[in-house]
């Protein structure tokens, strides 16, 4: 088969590399359509620790279901599929209620660490357990589909705070993640999204799928302005999905006493806030991990077109253009959000 392949800081090769093996419990999917995320971009420059080569990336994808091991059930060849980024071992204390994304042996598609090494789907094939894997509705695209995952995080960092009905939310960021995020605090009931970027173009992608105001913090005060529009109280609840102490920082002094901050980017390992701050305020500080299932709900969500996905996809790219695809996002010089790359049938 075709794959991408990540063999050293800064290179991707498109080249053959075997098919997956299909084990008793896995589904192999021919892919259609495979997203490019941010942190693949950023494992890309070999520096996150999270790409450790030889690895096909890759966690965002869909596609049609080749072949199936000898225990599945419930999926066939043929049968149109998207499937979870996390490939978690369903038996588990974690796994048994639910809570994936807290696997003991959890691993992720297209991620390479000194513990596991997953290959991913920016290949012609990927084989997955079928405990991960979930049908389409015929009239879903294999690129919307692919849009899933970021989705299905978007969702569970939502569901990780109490959303009041007509509450003020504010999200730091708007990133794929950040713009699926703020989709989600809506559908939880906020009634006014305030959108944070130093991006122009993000901010304007933001306000395209629901956010009410855009904020440029190289702009204005962003602490003033959050608290001016609401009534000098700040937000019930801020989610930061940038992920450096600054913008955490930022997200503390934004929130109005007795709020929550969720924290959903980690760009960064440590960040130093003030403690007085946290306890004065009786600030609640929570953090959300990738997602626990919620890809299946989102199906529907996007279906119904109660999650927007069309202003996300800047371009649908043939898979063999993955290594200049990733070059133009990690230069950030165009207005470009989510590349998808297609494999091509050879």
């Amino acid at each position: 088969m075709k794959a991408l392949v990540h063999t050293k800081p800064y290179t991707l090769e498109y080249c053959d590399l075997p098919a997956p093996e299909v084990g008793d419990d896995d589904v192999l999917v021919r892919v259609q359509a495979c997203g490019i995320c941010g942190s693949d971009v950023q494992g890309f420059t070999g520096k996150t620790g999270r790409r450790i080569p030889p690895v096909v990336m890759g966690h965002e994808a869909a596609g049609v279901v080749e072949a199936v091991g000898g225990s599945v059930a419930g999926v066939a060849p043929g049968d149109r599929v998207c499937f979870d980024s996390t490939v978690y071992c369903n038996r588990c204390p974690a796994c048994r209620q639910g809570l994936y994304n807290r696997c003991v042996r959890r691993e992720v598609l297209g991620v390479s660490v000194p513990q596991f090494r997953r290959q991913g789907a920016m290949a012609e094939f990927v084989a997955v357990p079928h405990w991960i894997v979930a049908r389409l509705p015929d009239e879903m695209s294999f690129v919307e589909a692919a849009l899933l995952e970021p989705a299905s995080i978007g969702l569970h960092a939502a569901n990780r705070a109490a959303i009041e009905q007509g509450s003020t939310v504010v999200v730091i960021g708007t990133g794929t993640i950040g713009l699926f995020v703020l989709q989600a605090a809506r559908l939880r009931g906020a009634g006014t999204v305030i959108a944070c970027d130093v991006n122009d173009f993000r901010l304007e992608l933001a306000k395209a799928v629901g956010a009410d105001v855009g904020l440029n913090p190289n702009e204005i005060n962003l602490a003033d302005e959050v608290l001016r529009r609401t009534y000098g109280q700040g937000s019930a609840v801020t989610f930061e999905v940038v992920g450096y102490a600054e913008t955490f920082r930022q997200a503390i002094a934004l929130t109005r006493t007795g709020g929550t901050v969720v924290a959903v980017g980690n760009l960064a390992h440590q960040a130093d806030f003030s403690l007085q701050e946290l306890v004065s305020r009786e600030l609640t500080l929570t953090g959300s991990y990738a997602s626990a299932g919620e890809f299946r709900l989102c199906i529907d969500l996007i279906a119904s077109g109660k999650i927007k996905i069309a202003p996300l996809v800047s371009e649908v790219l043939p898979l063999q253009n993955g290594p200049e695809a990733f070059e133009r996002l990690l230069r950030g010089q165009e207005k470009l959000l989510k590349i998808v790359l297609e494999p091509q049938e050879v």
